[in-house]
């Protein structure tokens, strides 16, 4: 990975095979700082091993490197010349190509390489070996009586003359071939497994051979056989019954001869380099072909190297410094900034295998080797995870398979406990090396997942034995690399001269870095920590971070204690955000505990005051130029009007950053809280009682040169202003959050003194507001009302009621109205049009009634209210605007009630006043009581079928005496009204009967109606009870009004007639008990009404009837 050059520990290449001291592979660490600064995409720089001289010469010092390099390359040669089986790689390459690569990987020139060619070839050649390991088989064939065998194996190699010599010297075939072809020095025999099918024995042979050429390997398993006793024979007989074949084929064959079991052939020159496989056990003949499986592990290896090659270095040393050496070669070939994914060329691939095989290293010492290499390769270049991870899992898994050297072990347990501190140096300083990146994370993630791995595998806790916990291990570099952080930004950060305001500044600066690594740890890196080590980096760099900051913060405060001015208070403000932004992150902490910077705004109330004061004196500022530059025009939004002028839409945002400031400041303590709110809202109430007056003094500035029509305009717009900014006010307490202050403040602020002191301050500035917006209104509205008046007086003048219709008359009133509330509607938010039409239409009922009242004359009064009404019909419509203006319950006040009654009243015609009159009369009828008159009964009906009202007049009683004598002479007078609707009926009478109280009559009428007459408005019998005098008036007895619809036949739905025939059949009659009633002097307006109109004679007639009856009425006597 780049950007470790100062943390890596390296010699002259970017890798250093391990020391040779006293035998020693231990690779050398410096402890490293983590103030030690790296950056990422910077390879290394660098450094002179201890044991060179710093000032050499850079020519003597390459040349000095390529001497080391030439044992290695000569052992490639070498290992290149006595190469044997073929690579693991499906890729083949030829001696030429491997010769080539390695010139080039080692940078030799033409020259040396055929120099130490030619050394190479005058060497010794080796002897050529296989390493066979014979691990275990299955499945084997069962020899033995019991169904087992005495499984062994014979392991040699012949090449192919050896075995055609000895077939032919064989009188005749033989299973056997190892046995026979070669020398039994040669033969190499395993450990016998008794009684098994599946025989493990994991025994290695190493047999020598001259030449892969025609040579090849051979197993041959057989299954011993030794000598026994019958007894035992037959033992094993009655035990196993299956053995009767096997016992029989037993004494045919020699005393003590071993079974055949199978065999493996294999050519040396298709075998690889390492093979581990299972192979098929091969019968001789076709009997049994099934013969199992046996497990070989198979390795070409050299014996007896030249010496001279390398000189005494061991081939573990070899093999680091050849890795090392390709691994240089690689890289510095490639293109472009990806990290090394452990990737090699084929050609360095198959050499490293060949001389690992033909030096018989282990994978166990292969893979120590690579993570050493790997892992120092880590800190100066940008290496994927996945190598060192893979390595780490291989040296895990052969730990619990392979016993290392001893020196091995001490260089591996030194390389992983040196990983380990580079990793946490890493770690102390990954807000440098890891940035909030999404390219850098994640390698801070694998990074702490390797360390983890190391810290779990057996090796590092069997070669570190001391306790070592790598969470504690993390934090504590986390605090370390944190201090010295918090102590770089500081230095950077220091102020330039002591002024207080730039040591404030500088801090502010300081925090600033800390609030922004604080959000990081929290919403980045935090995740990274806890997923791999299960560590909350957060909580922990906060922690650190909140003591050093409320060091430093208490140092400065107390630096300003007395110093208190406007500059430095405004200074101290973003200072005061960031901490406060920085103390409400405590709520992510997993584990709370002390703060420090909990109670950090008391070292601010000094400054608190001037940072209100330049809040307010900054938005009056701001008000002011607003007005001055307004209009007090309409603004336009697009295609949507907006009604209030530029000063209110910069009212609100002046006012707004007052509202902010309560935001940000969240005062901690409660009750100072409290103060603060009264603070604030006391100046959002004095900048809006200022905007009122500055507003007024610009209408009047602006309307000195301006016609009526303009001055309108501006007034309509001061209007919504005002109203805008109600609305505002309105919504004050949600935006300042009354409601959590008060649950806030509830222990130390009673809840009179809270109420009492906030909305008593936001109810004297919307009462400010209500009156200038009422005052304006009224204004608007005198002219309104004074025009509405004069259209309605002009409908009044006599001369002009019949020259125009009720609605022509009407016309011009309803145009005026259309055109100004139509004006102002456009021009009036829809709270002030509301406002302005409430006293407008209760002023217009007001004329209308007044008018109506105070008519000059009678003559003509009909007509005329007939046109108030329907101007009072109008006007509704037009106040009312189908739902968009005054709703109905606001029209309909009383006074409304009372003036459209009158008007509808007098708007009657005669006859439509007699009907009225007359069922009021029936309706004084229905809910008169008592008898003080006297009653008449009647049993009523209606046939339907021949249009006949039948009247049975039955008896009277309880009648007032009228004669001298104490009695009277009664009769019944039977009249049916209104008379213009039955001009053609007569009235009916009973006969008299005299000196009777209770007279019985017993006398039916009948009346020729139609059911339509029967069903109008106002149809009723006027029952008349008179005292029959010979030489004077009748007297008046008392008298009773029966509705005609409550006639049985009458009432009811329409009767259905078919071919003439009537379909419902007549009603019965119905008995009736009507008391008499007796009319109250001077008490009817409708009898009034009627009395006025002298031209009409069958009004006046009705009129007489009534006065008349009136005169003769007892009812206003006093007794």
């Amino acid at each position: 990975m780049s950007g470790r050059s100062e943390l890596a520990n390296t010699g002259d290449n970017l890798l250093q095979a391990p020391d040779q001291e006293n035998g020693s592979a231990r690779p050398r660490h410096r402890q490293c700082s983590p103030s030690h600064t790296r950056k990422l995409g910077m390879t290394r720089r660098i450094r002179d091993r201890r044991d060179l001289k710093e000032d050499e010469n850079p020519e003597e010092k390459a040349r000095r490197h390529k001497e080391q390099l030439k044992p290695l390359y000569k052992e490639l040669l070498y290992t290149v010349a006595h190469k044997l089986g073929r690579p693991a790689s499906a890729e083949v390459f030829t001696d030429s190509q491997l010769r080539h690569y390695l010139k080039e990987a080692f940078t030799m020139t033409e020259s040396e390489h055929s120099g130490l060619m030619e050394k190479v070839q005058s060497t010794e050649p080796p002897i050529y070996c296989l390493m066979a390991t014979v691990k275990e088989a299955k499945g084997i064939l069962g020899k033995d009586i019991s169904g087992f065998s005495d499984p062994y194996c014979l392991l040699t190699i012949l090449e192919d003359e050896k075995e055609s010599r000895a077939r032919r010297s064989r009188a005749k075939p033989r299973k056997s071939v190892v046995k026979d072809a070669v020398s039994d020095e040669k033969i190499y025999q395993t450990e016998i497994k008794k009684q098994t099918l599946n025989p493990i024995w994991n025994q290695t042979f190493v047999l020598e051979f001259e030449d892969t050429a025609g040579a090849s390997f051979h197993l041959e398993m057989w299954d011993k056989d030794e000598e026994v006793s019958l007894t035992q024979k037959l033992e094993e007989f009655k035990t196993n019954f299956h053995g009767l074949r096997r016992m029989i084929k037993d004494a045919k064959k020699e005393k003590g001869e071993d079974d055949f079991l199978g065999k493996i052939v294999l050519k040396l020159q298709d075998l690889h380099c390492t093979e581990d496989n299972w192979y098929d056990l091969e019968p001789r003949t076709e009997t049994y072909p099934d013969r199992g499986q046996c497990h070989l592990n198979l390795k070409f290896i050299h014996k007896e190297r030249d010496g001279t090659l390398s000189a005494g270095r061991s081939a573990y040393v070899n093999y680091c410094g050849i890795l090392q050496q390709f691994v240089q070669s690689y890289i510095s070939k490639q293109q472009g900034g990806a990290p090394w994914k452990g990737e090699l060329c084929g050609e360095g691939q198959n050499l490293l295998e060949l001389y690992a095989t033909q030096n018989n290293l282990s994978p166990f010492l292969q893979d120590l080797a690579k993570w050493v290499a790997y892992s120092k390769l880590y800190q100066s270049l940008e290496v994927d995870s996945s190598v060192l991870l893979q390595q780490l899992t291989s040296i895990e898994y052969h730990w619990h398979q392979q016993e290392l050297p001893y020196q091995q072990k001490q260089e591996l347990g030194d390389s992983l406990h040196g990983f380990l501190q580079y990793g946490l140096c890493l770690v102390s300083k990954y807000r440098d090396i890891f940035p909030a990146t999404q390219t850098a994370t994640p390698k801070l993630h694998t990074l702490l997942r390797i360390l983890v791995q190391i810290c779990k595998t057996r090796a590092f806790q069997k070669l570190n034995p001391a306790q070592f916990e790598l969470q504690d291990e993390v934090s504590d570099a986390i605090q370390v690399g944190t201090q010295e952080w918090f102590t770089i930004k500081k230095g950077l950060h220091q102020p330039m001269t002591k002024d207080l305001s730039e040591i404030v500044s500088a801090l502010s600066r300081l925090i600033g870095e800390v609030q922004e690594d604080i959000k990081h740890s929290k919403d980045i890196w935090n995740r990274v920590f806890v997923s791999a080590v299960q560590l909350d980096v957060f909580t922990v760099v906060y922690h650190r971070l909140d003591s050093l900051l409320a060091e430093e913060v208490r140092d400065t405060i107390s630096l300003t204690e007395g110093q208190m001015e406007q500059p430095l208070a405004n200074s101290l403000f973003p200072l005061y955000l960031s901490l406060q932004a920085i103390h409400k992150e405590k709520a992510f902490l997993q584990k709370r505990g002390l703060l420090e910077l909990t109670n950090f705004h008391e070292g601010f109330r000094e400054a608190l005051p001037y940072w209100l004061n330049q809040a307010f004196s900054t938005t009056q500022d701001r008000v002011e130029r607003a007005v001055q530059v307004d209009q007090l025009q309409p603004l336009q939004s697009g295609g949507a009007p907006i009604k209030h002028s530029s000063s209110a839409v910069d009212l609100v945002a002046c006012v707004q950053p007052i509202c902010h400031l309560w935001e940000q400041l969240s005062w901690p303590d409660p009750e100072e809280a409290f103060m603060l709110m009264v603070k604030l809202t006391e100046d959002v109430c004095k900048i809006v009682v200022t905007y009122c007056s500055i507003l007024k003094e610009r209408v009047r500035v602006l309307s000195k040169d301006s016609d009526h029509g303009s001055g309108i305009n501006m007034l309509c717009v001061v209007v919504n202003d005002l109203e805008h900014l109600r609305s505002v006010l309105t919504r004050l307490p949600t935006q300042l959050n009354w409601a959590g202050l008060r649950e806030r403040t509830r222990h130390v602020i009673g809840e009179s003194q809270f109420h009492n002191t906030l909305p008593s301050q936001l109810q004297q500035a919307q009462g400010v507001l209500s009156r200038e917006i009422r005052s304006a209104l009224d204004t608007l509205g005198k002219q309104l009302n004074t025009d509405i008046e004069t259209h309605v007086r002009s409908m009044s003048t006599r001369r002009r009621i019949p020259s125009k219709s009720t609605e022509d008359a009407v016309v011009p009133l309803m145009r005026y109205l259309e055109k100004e509330l139509q004006y102002m509607n456009e021009n009036l938010v829809q709270e002030n049009f509301n406002s302005l039409l409430t006293p407008l239409w209760i002023n217009s009922v007001k004329i209308l009634y007044q008018v109506a009242t105070h008519h000059p004359q009678q003559e003509g009064l009909m007509v005329f209210c007939q046109r108030l009404l329907y101007t009072l019909q109008c006007l509704e419509q037009c106040f009312h605007a189908e739902g968009n203006g005054l709703p109905l319950d606001k029209l309909h006040s009383d006074e409304y009630k009372t003036l459209k009654a009158h008007l509808a009243h007098n708007a009657l015609s005669s006859r439509q006043l007699v009907e009225k009159f007359l069922e009021r009369k029936v309706w004084e009828q229905k809910v008169y009581s008592g008898e003080k008159y006297g009653a008449v009964t009647l049993l009523t009906s209606y046939r339907r079928s021949d249009h006949r009202l039948r009247v049975e007049v039955l008896n009277a009683a309880n009648l007032l005496p009228m004669d001298s004598n104490g009695f009277s002479d009664p009769f019944v007078q039977l009249c049916l009204e209104p008379r213009h609707m039955f001009s053609e009926v007569e009235p009916r009478s009973t006969q008299i009967k005299s000196c009777d109280l209770n007279p019985l009559f017993d006398e039916a009428f009948e009346f020729l109606v139609s059911l339509e007459q029967c069903q109008a408005p106002g149809a009723c019998l006027v029952v008349t009870v008179l005292d029959h005098d010979t030489l004077r008036t009748d007297d008046f007895e008392g008298e009773a009004f029966l509705a005609l619809k409550a006639v049985p036949g009458v009432g009811g739905a329409k009767e259905e007639v078919v071919d003439g025939v009537a379909l419902q059949p007549d009603a019965s009659p119905a008995q009736i008990r009507l008391p008499l009633m007796h009319p109250k002097p001077n008490d009817d307006g409708i009898l009034k009404l009627l009395e006025s109109r002298k031209g009409e004679r069958d009004a006046q007639a009705f009129v007489k009837k009534r006065r008349q009856r009136e005169k003769q009425s007892q009812e206003g006597i006093q007794p």
